[in-house]
């Protein structure tokens, strides 16, 4: 079984796209509802708190763990690889790997929640991979031209620029049905705008809610390629048990899915009804 958790239930964006890789695998989510968010969170709190729901997922049989939450896969990745022995895949090192690949001026945005951006997640985790780039062969990066032809930034890495802008409202909007309604897409422009205005040319949607308006944002910003974390965390765990055939025949495939949640209400209930588009029975733990 694949186990997968989120500081609430945005994170159902991931299991649909692991799902949608990997048809007939038994999934479990969990959406620790009664804390979110984490990102306003001690680093210290983050960390527990991951490690609990991590721990729940294992009791119901996870045998590989998705973190689909920025906040945690930003701080307690790492952590929670240490403290559990199975397969744990976080969203944001995947995402920062395809816009790497992506960019062809060198010129990323991010786009998240207020949390998100002021943790720089994202630029961190692309300065790492630039600097472990530098000690393996270029092409097998798949490194785009103009930083092989040794454009390079202070301190030597490759020159890459990294642009973020917060979006506080969006995540709201989108849970209130506001999606597709006008005053969603004059927001999501002006959002838009710095980034526009950079000349950004890859952009991660760094929020779980974002994929619900994937099309109005690239609609808004078409020269941009758009990087969907929910994608391409899937994509690596399906290339992992491609790569690990014991394990992949080790999970259970009968296309059964489970729903839980720390905290329950009715509001919750039409939240997962639009992330998923059907119904879902979620259990309160």
């Amino acid at each position: 079984m694949i186990g997968i958790f989120d500081s609430g239930i945005g994170g159902l964006t991931v299991l649909k796209e692991v799902k949608r890789a990997l048809p007939g695998y038994d999934l479990v989510y969990f959406g620790d509802t009664a804390r979110l968010p984490y990102g306003n969170k001690s680093a210290e709190l983050i960390r527990q708190y991951a490690l609990e729901d991590a721990e729940f997922l294992l009791e119901q049989g996870a045998q590989i763990i998705v973190v689909a939450c920025n906040s945690a896969s930003a701080v307690a990745l790492d952590f929670l690889q240490e403290k559990i022995n199975v397969p744990i895949f976080g969203v944001i090192k995947p995402a920062v790997k395809e816009a790497l690949q992506a960019t062809k001026n060198g010129r990323i945005g991010v786009i998240g929640t207020r949390a998100t951006v002021n943790s720089k997640v994202y630029e961190r985790e692309i300065m790492s991979q630039l600097s472990e780039s530098k000690e393996e062969a270029v092409d097998d990066l798949k490194i785009p031209a103009f930083m092989r032809q040794g454009k390079k930034a202070a301190g030597g890495s490759r020159k890459i620029e990294v642009f973020s802008q917060a979006a506080p409202l969006l995540v709201p909007l989108i849970e209130e049905g506001y999606a597709k309604k006008g005053e969603t897409k004059r927001i999501l422009k002006r959002y838009l705008l710095p980034l526009k205005m950079k000349q950004v040319d890859t952009l991660i949607l760094g929020c779980t809610h974002y994929p619900l308006i994937k099309d109005i944002i690239q609609d808004k910003f078409r020269r941009a390629k758009l990087i969907d974390p929910a994608l391409g965390v899937a994509q690596e765990l399906k290339k992992f048990l491609q790569q690990n055939p014991e394990l992949d025949r080790s999970l259970s495939k009968r296309g059964q899915e489970k729903f839980f949640v720390s905290d329950l209400t009715e509001h919750t209930e039409d939240i997962a009804r639009l992330f998923l588009g059907r119904k879902v029975k979620l259990n309160k733990i």
